[in-house]
């Protein structure tokens, strides 16, 4: 099979000649179709998540077929379509796995960065950690859902617990807040765009998704904000929103990494405002947004790029060029 190979951090992804993986017990060995390219991966790529598998191959949205199925595996059949997400595998014993926050795993797996991705024309998953995908989204539409979709809408979750109204600000407007917008706006939410200053282009794309108001990072929203949503790895975002949020807010850090906040006065952060952070996600969680977005169509606006130009798409992301979802094509 052919897989673009991170081999040293920071150094472009190789084409590669490689075995096709066997699947072990409670694994099963996937036929990739198309696999989103994640900001996450240019964390992994860059070296800011530590201690990755070298040589890896990146990918945490795959979208695939089941083509052989190893040993206790029950739930899942050789050709159905599924999905592979990020969190690979729990140990299921720790005490954060016992308390249902599986997410926290001492010795959680990570796909495409413990694990091999989804770089390459197949790949192997844990079963467990597998969802079945919705019909109506077909390879290119659904593979943005499996990080940017549900690490979205974990934030969103998050946030919603905390918010006394419906005034959502979200910082950073790629592929999890153009899939967030719909979500937010079909549950009622007046949703505030924060893009990079003076990035007009941008601001003029939220706004056609539904935003009630666009405007750069910089500015200050028309009104205060009930909950924020950092999308955007800029640490000191996290003071800007404090200040836009209203008391009893709540900002949540939807990033794996982020620059270091700086310090900020107490008294943006006094008034029982919360920052937190989302790590990872559960099973649980997948269940709930697949079940969610069945039940309404969600654009996810794909830009397809060939396995082997996965260096150009990792590059186009790094740059702000991509308005919707690098996906690659097998």
């Amino acid at each position: 099979m052919q897989a673009m190979v991170l081999e040293r951090v920071g150094e472009p992804l190789v084409l590669r000649d490689l075995p096709v993986p066997e699947p072990k017990e409670n694994q099963v060995l996937i036929r990739v179709r198309t696999c989103g390219v994640c900001r996450t991966d240019l964390h992994v790529f860059d070296g800011e998540l530590p201690r990755p598998k070298l040589p890896l191959i990146l990918g945490h949205e795959i979208v695939g077929e089941v083509v052989r199925c190893g040993t206790g595996v029950q739930e899942l059949r050789e050709g159905q379509r599924v999905g592979v997400p990020w969190l690979g595998r729990t140990c299921g014993q720790c005490r954060f796995c016992a308390a249902g926050r599986e997410n926290l795993c001492e010795f959680a797996q990570f796909t495409g960065y413990t694990l091999d991705g989804g770089y390459a024309e197949y790949t192997v998953a844990d079963a467990r950690y597998v969802f079945p995908l919705p019909d109506a989204y077909d390879d290119l539409a659904a593979a943005p859902l499996l990080c940017a979709g549900l690490i979205g809408y974990r934030s969103y979750r998050l946030a919603r617990r905390e918010m006394l109204g419906n005034r959502l600000g979200i910082y950073g407007f790629g592929a999890a807040a153009h899939i967030l917008i719909q979500i937010a706006i079909r549950d009622g939410m007046r949703v505030f765009a924060f893009t990079r200053p003076e990035d007009y282009a941008t601001q003029d794309y939220a706004r056609s998704m539904g935003a009630w108001w666009a405007g750069g990072s910089d500015q200050m929203p028309p009104e205060p904000l009930d909950g924020a949503i950092l999308f955007a790895p800029a640490g000191e975002l996290v003071p800007a929103a404090l200040r836009a949020v209203e008391k009893g807010g709540v900002v949540v850090c939807g990033g794996i990494h982020m620059s270091d906040i700086p310090s900020f006065p107490y008294s943006i952060l006094w008034g029982e405002r919360v920052v937190r952070s989302v790590a990872n996600l559960t099973r649980a969680d997948g269940v709930e947004f697949f079940d969610k977005v069945r039940q309404f169509p969600i654009e996810t606006h794909p830009v397809p790029f060939p396995l082997p130009q996965a260096n150009e798409a990792l590059s186009a992301l790094r740059m702000g060029k991509i308005r919707g979802a690098a996906v690659l094509v097998m």
